[in-house]
Order: structure tokens, then C-alpha cells, then sequence
């Protein structure tokens, strides 16, 4: 088999090179947003995975991915990629987000008393609720928009503000994969008791689909976006 990737490839330049390979990632909770900038083969060896079969998997996507090609996310413009977080996962928080507050609410009101950790869910998932509405605002009020403001007129002023920004986001992130992290320990991997009801099941289910897009989100933007306009901004400096 033909190897593309090898231990010394970093998580987050696989997704960036093969976006499929998120799947692959997510099942071994090997992270490729925050943590993308480690070799995988640190991230298997700290885990006792088998890395074989791992790098086996990534390496059997990446060729069937030959058959047949697609426009990969470090082939978009600056704002298409934009675009696309805004229209893609922006719009899935702003589904998201105001479902799973109910739903935290309900499951920790009528459980609460049996499963003490459901006030912890509660507190940790508003927390990150919080920390994500004023960071998309953010982003879609201040930063992309001068992004291209930048694109479009590279002055001193703008390019010093951007560089902060990016700097003030990335930091934001790593607050909320610490969040994220601190919910999948508390929930036991989104595992709900068997005697769970409808709704508690639920809420542990969109947990982990909140999880799995935020680690996508924040992939686009740490590993692609946020390099590509840094080193943009290096050039005309």
C-alpha cells in the first residue's frame, strides 16, 4: 500500500490533506484541532493505540480518495473558506446551542438528584455556550470581515489589529476543547445509564454531535485559515 501518511505526519495536516480522515480521527479520540499541530504517531503512542492499523486506515482513504478527486479545504480562497464556516458550522451552533441548553436544563431538573454529575453537564456546557456565542459574534462581526478588509487594503493599523485577533481566537479555542474535554470525562464518553430516558439519551447525542463539529470548526480555522493569513500578513509586511 502506497503511504502517504507516516507517525511523524501531524493530525491536523491529514484533515487538511484528506477532510474524510476526521471520521478515522474521531474514532480513536485523537484530536486534529487544537492538538493538530503534534505528530500522530506522539498522539498513538501516548494513547496506546495501534498504530498500525491506524496509519493503515488513513493511508487506505487517502488512496481511494484518488478515484475520485475533490477541491480539498487549503484549495478554497480565504473567503470561501468563510464562507463555508459561517453557512456551515456558525449555523449549526446557532441550531445547536439553544436545543442542548433545554435539554441540559431538563435532564439535570428531573435526574439531577440520582446522577450528582448532571449539575457539572450543566454548568460545563453553558460555560461553553457562553464562550461560543460571543466568539461566532465576534467573528463574523469583526474578524472575517477584516480579513478581507486586509485583502483589500494591507495597512499597518488593520494588519496589527488582525494579528491580535487571530492570537485572542486561537486562545478561545483551546478554553473550549478544555471544555469539551472536561465533558466527554464527566459524561463517561456521552455514555447515558441504561435506564435513561428518551430525552437524557438525546442530550448525551447532541453532545457528541457538538463535539464532533466544534473539533471540525476549529480544525478549518487553527490549521488552515489562521496560518494562510498570518503568513499573508508576514508577506506584505
Amino acid at each position: 500500500m502506497e503511504t502517504v501518511f507516516d507517525f511523524s505526519t501531524k493530525t491536523g495536516e491529514i484533515v487538511t490533506r484528506l477532510p474524510e480522515t476526521s471520521t478515522i480521527l474521531k474514532q480513536y479520540k485523537i484530536d486534529f484541532c487544537c492538538g493538530g499541530n503534534r505528530p500522530i504517531g506522539e498522539v498513538i503512542e501516548e494513547k496506546n493505540l495501534n498504530g498500525t492499523e491506524i496509519l493503515e486506515q488513513l493511508n487506505s482513504a487517502f488512496i481511494k480518495s484518488l478515484e475520485k478527486p475533490s477541491v480539498t479545504w487549503d484549495e478554497m480562497t480565504n473567503k470561501e473558506l468563510i464562507h463555508h464556516i459561517i453557512t456551515t458550522h456558525h449555523q449549526f451552533l446557532n441550531r445547536i446551542l439553544p436545543e442542548l441548553s433545554q435539554f441540559t436544563t431538563k435532564v439535570f431538573r428531573v435526574h439531577g438528584n440520582h446522577c450528582p454529575e448532571l449539575a457539572q453537564v450543566h454548568k460545563l456546557f453553558h460555560h461553553l455556550k457562553t464562550e461560543l456565542e460571543q466568539h461566532t459574534i465576534d467573528e463574523e462581526n469583526v474578524v472575517f470581515p477584516l480579513i478581507e478588509a486586509v485583502e483589500e487594503q494591507p495597512t499597518i493599523e488593520r494588519m496589527s489589529e488582525l494579528q491580535a485577533k487571530i492570537g485572542d481566537l486561537e486562545g478561545e479555542h483551546e478554553g473550549a476543547g478544555d471544555l469539551l474535554k472536561q465533558l466527554r470525562e464527566v459524561t463517561n464518553d456521552y455514555t447515558a445509564p441504561d435506564w435513561a430516558c428518551m430525552t437524557y439519551q438525546l442530550t448525551y447525542q447532541k453532545l457528541e454531535q457538538l463535539e464532533s463539529d466544534l473539533f471540525e470548526h476549529i480544525h478549518l480555522e487553527n490549521n488552515i485559515l489562521f496560518p494562510r493569513v498570518l503568513k499573508e500578513l508576514k508577506e506584505v509586511q
